[in-house]
């Protein structure tokens, strides 16, 4: 069986113009980044906005794809799953910042080096290359 998720890497500029990448805590307390399963007759991109929008309360535009994450779990009752889950570099455009509790713990605004350093210290090691393929798109270095 066949899973496919979308999520983000969100970014925006502050009212000083300086940028910022958006994480999440997750409910096990992991640094991750908003995605979700989608939906029966949604686009891989209308999904990622809108796991984007109900976890973190942002609304957003999809600047680029970053990458894809492929990997397998097992389910009780569907079995083996290939989960395939779409990142997309996403410009933060409107709404307010706001966890989504019933799914994840927090969600911040970080500059984008300590962004990384969260990634790499905290995160999932599939995200790296998400976080820092989006940092690239974003003209800046990781290491």
């Amino acid at each position: 069986m066949k899973e496919i998720s979308a999520g983000g890497v969100v970014y925006r500029r502050n009212e000083a113009g300086e940028l910022q990448i958006q994480l999440i805590q997750d409910r096990y307390g992991k640094v991750s980044l908003p995605k979700g399963k989608m939906e029966a007759g949604e686009t891989v991109e209308q999904t990622a906005l809108r796991e984007i929008a109900e976890e973190t309360g942002l609304t957003g535009v999809i600047i680029e794809p970053i990458d894809q994450i492929k990997y397998q779990y097992h389910d009780d009752v569907k079995g083996t799953v290939d989960k395939e889950v779409h990142y997309y570099l996403v410009e933060a455009v409107g709404g307010s910042l706001q966890a989504q509790v019933e799914e994840i713990r927090g969600v911040e605004w970080f500059e984008p080096m300590e962004a990384w350093r969260r990634q790499k210290q905290s995160g999932y090691d599939n995200n790296n290359r998400i976080v820092a393929g989006a940092l690239h798109l974003l003209g800046l270095k990781t290491d």
